[in-house]
C-alpha cells in the first residue's frame, strides 16, 4: 500500500535545492499521482526554510515533463505548472524532478495563461549545458500547457477541484 506522506523534491538542472516539501496523497488516477499541502506545511524554498501559506495540490503526471500546482483564491494563479523532468519515484515515499525553469500558469482573475521564465531558462540552458533533447522536451511541454491551460482540456478545467477541496 502507499505511503500516505510523499515527499517532493524539486532541484535545479546543476543539483542545487529548488522547492523540498512534505504532501498528502490523495489519489492517483490515469492523470497521475494528486498530493496536497495543506497551509502550515514547513518546506524548504530555494533552499532556505519556509512555510506554505496558502493550501495547494500538485499533480504529479506519469509521463509528463510538468508538475501542475492548482491553487485556491486568494493566489492570484489558479493552476501554475513548473516544466520538469518526468518524475521519479523513489518508491511511494518520495518524487524527484528537476525543475527546468519555464512555467505555465493561468491567472485567476482574467484567465490569461502567459509563459514565464524563458530568460531564466536561457540563462541556465548555457550555463549547465542542457542537452538538445532535455531542451526540445522542455518547449514541447511548454507548449502543449499553453494550449491545455486554455481549453478546457482536463485536468485544468474542473477535474482538479475535487482534490483542492480536500486541502482547503
Amino acid at each position: 500500500m502507499p505511503s500516505d506522506v510523499v515527499r517532493v523534491i524539486y532541484r535545479k538542472y546543476d543539483g542545487s535545492a529548488h522547492r523540498d516539501y512534505p504532501a498528502r496523497r490523495l489519489a492517483e488516477d490515469d492523470l497521475g499521482v494528486w498530493l496536497g499541502v495543506p497551509a502550515g506545511t514547513e518546506s524548504v524554498y530555494h533552499g532556505r526554510p519556509s512555510v506554505e501559506q496558502i493550501p495547494f495540490v500538485l499533480l504529479v503526471p506519469h509521463h509528463g515533463w510538468w508538475t501542475g500546482m492548482f491553487n485556491p483564491p486568494p493566489r492570484t494563479s489558479e493552476v501554475y505548472c513548473d516544466i520538469a523532468t518526468p518524475a521519479r519515484w523513489e518508491g511511494d515515499e518520495t518524487v524527484d524532478l528537476v525543475d527546468l525553469d519555464l512555467d505555465v500558469v493561468r491567472r485567476r482573475e482574467t484567465g490569461l495563461v502567459e509563459l514565464r521564465d524563458e530568460d531564466e531558462f536561457a540563462e541556465h540552458r548555457a550555463r549547465w549545458g542542457y542537452p538538445d533533447d532535455v531542451v526540445a522536451e522542455a518547449e514541447a511541454a511548454a507548449r502543449w500547457l499553453l494550449g491545455a491551460l486554455g481549453d478546457g482540456t482536463e485536468p485544468f478545467a474542473t477535474s482538479y477541484r475535487k482534490w483542492l477541496s480536500l486541502v482547503v
